[in-house]
Order: C-alpha cells, then sequence, then structure tokens
C-alpha cells in the first residue's frame, strides 16, 4: 500500500475530485511537498476540480504561483483546459494574470488554443495583454486564427484593434494562419476586419493563397482570389508557384482548380526550371505524377540540370512513381544511362525484392 503524501496517490485523487479522501490523505501526511513538477494545484486547474483548488489554497497556503519545470503555472493549466471556474477562483486570488511559460506563453494565449470564449474574456477582462508575443513572434490573435473561431477574433478585434496588425518572426500574418489550417470562417472574417496586402509574403515569399492550395483549402483558395485579389501565378523566393507548392504536398484537386479553372501553364517553371511534374516525382507522389500527366504535362521536360521527373523519382528510389513513369511511355530512351540507371536498378531491385518476399 502506498505511503501517506505518495504523490502518485495524491495527484489520482485529485484527479478523480476525491475531495474528502484528500483531505483525509494530507492530514495523516501532515502535508505534502512536491516534486519539481506539477504541484496538486495544477493537477487539479488541468482537470476543473475547482473545490479542490480552493482547499488546498486556503487550507494549505499552496502557492497559486508555483511553476512546474515549463514554467507553468496553474492559470495556464485553467485557461489551456477552458475551466472556467477555476480561472475566476485564481484571478480572484490574485494570479499573475500574464505570466509566462516556456516558450513566452501566457495564460490568453493557452486559452486561445480552445474555442471558449468566456475564459478569453475572463482573461481579458483581468488585465490581459492580447498583444503580448511568444518566441515565435504569435500574439493571442495569431493563435485564435489558428483555430477558427470568427466569435473569438471579433471579441479580440473588439478589445484590441490593432491585434491583427503582427507577423510572426518569419513574418507569417494570422491570414497565412487561417488560410493554411483550413479556416474558413476565419478568413472571412480577417478579410472583412482587418486590411491585410494582397499577397503579403512571408519570409519566403509564400503568400496564404499558396499557403491554402498547398493545403488543399480551394474553396479558402477561392475566397482569396474574389475578396482579396490574389495572385494566382504569384512566385516564392524560389520561384515556385502555387501549382508547385500544390505537386509537392499531392494536393490533386487544387492543381485540377489552378489548371482547369484559372489557366494555369500545367508545365511553368520555377527558377532552377523545375515543373510540377519534377516536385511530384521528387516526393514520390505518384498519383499527382498521374493528374499532372492527363492535364497535359511535358514527361520529358527537363531542368537546369538536365533531369527529367524520372530522374527525380529514382534518385528518390520512389519505386511505385518510377515505375509508373516507365509505362507512361518516356520518349528519350537515352535517358536510361549513367546515373539514372544506377539508380532505376536499385528501383527495380526493391521491387524483385519486394515481389520476392511476397511469393515466399
Amino acid at each position: 500500500m502506498a505511503p501517506p503524501g505518495d504523490p502518485r496517490r495524491l495527484c489520482r485523487l485529485v484527479q478523480e475530485g476525491r475531495l474528502r479522501a484528500l483531505q483525509e490523505e494530507l492530514e495523516r501526511a501532515g502535508g505534502f511537498q512536491g516534486p519539481a513538477g506539477d504541484t496538486l494545484l495544477h493537477c487539479a486547474a488541468r482537470h476543473g476540480r475547482q473545490d479542490i483548488l480552493a482547499y488546498l489554497v486556503e487550507a494549505w497556503s499552496m502557492d497559486i504561483e508555483a511553476a512546474n519545470r515549463d514554467y507553468k503555472r496553474p492559470l495556464h493549466e485553467a485557461a489551456s483546459m477552458g475551466h472556467r471556474d477555476c480561472v475566476r477562483y485564481l484571478l480572484d486570488r490574485g494570479a499573475v494574470v500574464d505570466s509566462l511559460k516556456k516558450a513566452d506563453w501566457t495564460p490568453l494565449m493557452m486559452a486561445c488554443t480552445r474555442k471558449n470564449l468566456e475564459v478569453i474574456q475572463d482573461l481579458v477582462e483581468y488585465g490581459a495583454n492580447p498583444l503580448l508575443k511568444n518566441k515565435d513572434g504569435w500574439n493571442s490573435f495569431h493563435i485564435a486564427s489558428r483555430e477558427g473561431d470568427p466569435v473569438i477574433l471579433r471579441y479580440l478585434l473588439t478589445v484590441s484593434p490593432d491585434a491583427w496588425k503582427t507577423e510572426s518572426k518569419i513574418r507569417r500574418t494570422p491570414l497565412h494562419t487561417a488560410a493554411m489550417h483550413g479556416c474558413f470562417e476565419a478568413v472571412q472574417e480577417l478579410l472583412d476586419r482587418c486590411h491585410y496586402e494582397p499577397d503579403c509574403r512571408d519570409n519566403c515569399g509564400v503568400t496564404p493563397f499558396m499557403d491554402a492550395i498547398q493545403c488543399g483549402h480551394v474553396d479558402i483558395a477561392k475566397l482569396l482570389l474574389e475578396k482579396h485579389k490574389a495572385c494566382s501565378s504569384a512566385e516564392d523566393s524560389l520561384g515556385a508557384q502555387a501549382l508547385h507548392r500544390a505537386a509537392v504536398t499531392g494536393q490533386d484537386e487544387a492543381i485540377r482548380f489552378l489548371v482547369s479553372c484559372l489557366g494555369i501553364d500545367i508545365d511553368v517553371r520555377a527558377k532552377t526550371q523545375l515543373t510540377a511534374l519534377h516536385y511530384a516525382a521528387k516526393e514520390g507522389q505518384t498519383s499527382t505524377v498521374q493528374t499532372l500527366l492527363s492535364l497535359g504535362a511535358d514527361i520529358n521536360s527537363k531542368d537546369e540540370r538536365n533531369r527529367s521527373a524520372l530522374h527525380l523519382a529514382c534518385a528518390g528510389q520512389h519505386v511505385a512513381c518510377t515505375k509508373f513513369l516507365l509505362q507512361s511511355g518516356l520518349k528519350d530512351s537515352e535517358d536510361l544511362t549513367g546515373t539514372l540507371a544506377q539508380q532505376l536498378t536499385k528501383c527495380i531491385d526493391i521491387l524483385r525484392d519486394f515481389d520476392h518476399t511476397m511469393k515466399s
């Protein structure tokens, strides 16, 4: 049987909400000296046990500003899990509203990872600053944009109208984030209430339209075209367009939209003369290679180093993609010499080994 004051047993009692048993255990043990990690207050706040939280603070004078190894306070725990009663109790007891955990996250930032408007409102009413940034340069509005609740975005803009004027350390805006994560209503809200420049770019030259396309959010891409006048052929710092980025991530529907609906050249080249077909083959995106070829991509197109899509598929040892390209009918048979032949041999060996394993 665990000795009185055993930390694991005490935490389990808190988690289960067994206040009377916890009281008896602590009285037998004469108190509780927690480890360097979570305290019982952290555990109570995390699991929404406000009655236990109050008991620990008021009967045992436990420190509401106790920090664990990640510098989280109990307020961080309660806010991140959306436990409003615990949040309000801690704030009423004088908890520091903008305390920082590891990576400079505040309780308000933690609350914005959940769609709990009331907790966010409580923190702001107690003085939380929505404009503070974490180590990556994200403020609470940026984090809320990732979660995509338009009601929360409207509230934050009401209490802090300039919250949208923020960029991460790599210059990504909340609009980039909402577009990448497929938050359609959030993108609508940002376009209606904020004033982002069309095709705003991060440090890599990526626009919100590119983010939407490369993650397959065609509805958001259309919205950005219609309401934000986004450029469908904008290039990033490597000269890659949305088409190329969609090929990398295998977004076949987005590729069809770009080529068939917007008229993007299927063989448009990035700075190194790579086409979308090259990018797809390099990543082993067999289905996307098939889609690109069905839309008219040139299977024999070469980059600045005279490499075809087959070269790149073989270099990555993408067996299925290599096999499909070979079956699709390459015209340049002289390509199958030198380094490419060696790479192709590796792929064939892998296929043979696989067939042998299946038969044995």
